[in-house]
């Protein structure tokens, strides 16, 4: 009797916690992380920097389906095709047309030096200077070209011109893939001379909460604090559509890391501060 009644209690706190999203889906709220540093809503071009095909759909889903249905577009960098390119590409390719991403906007790489594996170490500073060709290519979140060609008239109001997401220095799941990744753009943001640039980690959780499926929600909106913004997936059944795109991933333990991982519900990005978290 105790067992199911703490089972009801959990079916119960679930199903609250989904509903929540689902009417979050209905009356969609502007998070201040689309905002600029005036308040004011803008369009935005958003970069996310990415290890794999299937990152974008197993972790980071929420963040895209925000952007994408406010119009913001969101271009996706992935740094590697785990050794199959042309197949693995084809599933992305049809995920991010599930997340309604334009396939000109999304780029998978088969670098030799950047591929899928524990124990391979991706060399920060050659992915910190394909992550600034990438910028540059697409002038990311470029509001007034001008600013392309001549930084230093940017005002305050025009701060924070390029917006880059990606993961945090533990990548989710500790792959260290995914890590790389992160100290990538961090060197990236390091080395950079423009003032103009937001780069945004995903908060890795631990193996509670990461499990936790929609629950999840409001332990993320009570942890954040300070540089933070949590984003609701208004969209959950998008993201299992679309990562099931992945047939050549689409295995039994992946399909219930998307029902029941609270990443496909809910994203904490956290601000990266010249290469250090605030």
């Amino acid at each position: 009797m105790e067992w199911f009644l703490i089972f009801v209690s959990v079916a119960v706190v679930w199903l609250a916690s989904l509903c929540k999203i689902l009417h979050s889906s209905f009356y969609p709220n502007q998070s201040p992380f689309l905002n600029n540093n005036a308040g004011s809503i803008q369009k935005k071009n958003v970069l996310l920097v990415i290890a794999h095909p299937d990152d974008e759909s197993m972790f980071f889903s929420p963040t895209i389906n925000q952007l994408t249905s406010r119009g913001h577009n969101v271009h996706i960098l992935c740094m590697s095709t785990d050794g199959i390119g042309d197949v693995r590409k084809e599933e992305l390719y049809r995920a991010s047309a599930i997340l309604k991403l334009p396939l000109q906007q999304v780029t998978a790489l088969d670098h030799p030096d950047f591929q899928d594996g524990f124990g391979k170490v991706w060399n920060s500073n050659k992915l910190a200077k394909i992550v600034e060709k990438k910028i540059f290519a697409h002038a990311i979140d470029m509001v007034y070209q001008s600013l392309f060609h001549n930084l230093q008239v940017a005002t305050p109001h025009h701060q924070s011109i390029w917006k880059i997401i990606t993961f945090d220095n533990y990548g989710v799941s500790g792959h260290c893939n995914h890590r790389d990744v992160h100290q990538g753009v961090r060197r990236f943001i390091l080395d950079t001379s423009k003032r103009y640039i937001e780069a945004w980690e995903l908060v890795s959780s631990n193996i509670v909460r990461k499990y936790s499926g929609p629950i999840d929600i409001w332990l993320s909106f009570w942890s954040v604090k300070g540089e933070m913004h949590c984003l609701v997936n208004e969209h959950p059944l998008r993201s299992y559509a679309a990562m099931s795109q992945h047939l050549s991933q689409w295995v039994w333990f992946r399909k219930l890391f998307v029902s029941f991982s609270s990443y496909t519900y809910v994203n904490t990005l956290r601000k990266i501060n010249n290469g250090q978290v605030l």
